[in-house]
């Protein structure tokens, strides 16, 4: 079994100033944030197991715990902490990571030199964690688990930050001025450190400080690149500290830019997802982002680029082989027909000499390539290379387009028993190559691959991995498709978009 794992972070600064700006309380700001979150996903058909929300009480109570552990450890002490705070990042940074630019009136203002966001100077007296004392442990962790932090750069990265100096943590801040977050127990004047509170909300949802053993330390990390210094040094130092194992695996993502540049309020460039769900449904966009998405660096976003993608991937490659093979004119019983082993035969040398063997070296590559796709993609998805495995299906795809054209099927006649037999095989490879397609793509454009798998009459318990089972007339066994009626034609699998006006009239000719 697994735990799928999605939620909100609804403390620290950042959101008390937000909920006040807004004219709401913090608890009201974060229900209703939480709740465009909440309903995001199940628009996007993302599913977990348990959203958290780290204001429940059951996170409070594991925040408490988690942080007397620490005490009880003798890892905290009391300081007093100065140094550039960046409150939409929620952390100190030191001089190094701060640089100077005009403000929006043209005033000098000290920012981030990684995120653009503005820094305060900031002195009061914190609970320190005692992070130095683990840059030598998390060396070791990271050089005896090659593969803990992937991509590859991003794990070297995080050994870059641990070749410098690892200063103690400030780990809570004065409650006077920040009220909206779980208090130090034991200690009134001081509000845990929002990230403290936040990366604790993995135990919570396992079951902690009860439960967790069943299922800590397999935790498998999927996080943005600007909170991986969180994630790979603070977070596995924090569960050192209180005995704990660091997580299985962090897998990073880089970001998406809009015609090269960052997404940005002020820019007003701002990629609306919902917006995005209509305009290219839910499927489409899902598809989009992650054939496109490559962790290891930024990907860039625009509408022509969605568009292209979608058009010729899913409503001509996939939709159009789908619209072809199952055509009233070219499958007049709409069954899925039978295979004849006399014209696709098993290693037959690939010698045209017998008129009864009509397959070709290309076939032969096709089925290989085909069969071997599962396996490849699992690999892909496993290691969290989903645009690989995407790249895999689009280019197995062409291979089908490509035999089915090869052998053009609506040449051959039906009243001839020979040819009729051949066009039956043609179209039995080509159905099976879209049933396996449609299994493999579930977890990427859920709809579209039930509205394929639908049309092929591949039932709802003949959709798993394991029952993919691909051509077994090929290899001399039974196959349970052949004969089947095939489902309703509901349209178009995918439907192709429009280019937006403005570049129909950019491409038009004088």
């Amino acid at each position: 079994p697994r735990l799928a794992i999605s939620g909100t972070d609804e403390h620290g600064l950042k959101i008390q100033q937000a909920a006040a700006a807004s004219g709401t309380s913090p608890p009201e700001h974060c229900a209703h944030v939480s709740g465009l979150f909440h309903d995001l996903f199940s628009r996007a058909a993302v599913s977990f197991t348990d959203f958290i929300r780290t204001t429940e009480p059951r996170h409070c109570r594991a925040v408490q715990h988690f942080w007397t552990a620490l005490q009880g450890r003798g890892m905290l002490y009391k300081a007093f902490y100065e140094g550039w705070y960046c409150t939409p990042d929620e952390c100190f940074l030191s001089q190094a990571q701060v640089t100077e630019r005009p403000d929006a009136q043209g005033h000098p203002c000290k920012v981030s030199l990684e995120s653009g966001h503005q820094v305060h100077w900031t002195k009061e007296e914190n609970y320190m964690f005692k992070l130095s004392e683990f840059q030598e442990p998390l060396r070791k962790w990271l050089q005896g688990n090659r593969h803990v932090i992937s991509p590859e750069p991003f794990y070297q990265l995080v050994l870059r930050w641990l070749e410098e100096d690892l200063p103690d943590l400030s780990v809570s801040r004065e409650r006077s001025r920040l009220q909206w977050g779980i208090p130090v127990p034991g200690d009134s004047t001081q509000t845990i450190y929002v990230w403290v509170d936040a990366l604790v909300n993995y135990l919570t949802v396992a079951g902690y400080p009860d439960t967790h053993h069943a299922w800590w330390p397999a935790a498998h990390h999927v996080v943005g690149k600007d909170i991986l210094k969180f994630h790979a040094i603070y977070w596995p130092a924090l569960l050192m500290a209180v005995g704990l194992d660091p997580p299985e695996q962090i897998y990073v993502h880089s970001h998406w830019t809009v015609r090269g540049q960052k997404m940005s309020k002020s820019l007003g460039n701002v990629v609306d997802p919902v917006a995005c769900f209509t305009r290219y449904t839910v499927d489409g966009f899902r598809y989009f982002l992650l054939r496109q998405g490559v962790p290891e660096r930024d990907c860039d976003y625009y509408e022509e680029k969605v568009i292209k993608l979608l058009n010729s991937e899913l409503a001509d490659a996939l939709g159009g082989l789908l619209n072809r093979c199952t055509a009233h004119n070219i499958n007049p019983s709409g069954t899925y027909p039978p295979f004849s082993e006399l014209c696709f035969r098993k290693d037959s040398a690939l010698t045209p000499g017998e008129a009864s063997g009509r397959a070709v070296a290309e076939d032969y590559q096709l089925v290989a390539s085909v069969a071997h796709l599962p396996s490849q993609v699992t690999h892909y998805f496993e290691h969290f290379q989903i645009y690989k495995a995407l790249e895999s299906i689009t280019a197995c795809v062409r291979q089908t387009n490509g035999f089915f054209q090869r052998h053009a099927p609506w040449k051959l006649c039906r009243e001839n028993p020979a040819e009729k037999q051949w066009l039956d095989t043609i179209l039995h490879v080509t159905l099976e190559c879209l049933r396996l397609y449609g299994i493999l793509l579930q977890p990427v454009i859920p709809a579209t691959a039930d509205k394929l798998l639908s049309r092929l009459a591949v039932l709802p318990e003949e959709r798993a991995l394991s029952d993919v089972a691909f051509l077994p007339r090929y290899h001399g066994k039974l196959c349970p498709f052949e004969g089947r009626q095939l489902g309703p034609d509901t349209g178009p699998l995918f439907p192709r978009l429009e280019m937006p006006r403005r570049r129909q009239l950019e491409t038009k000719g004088p």
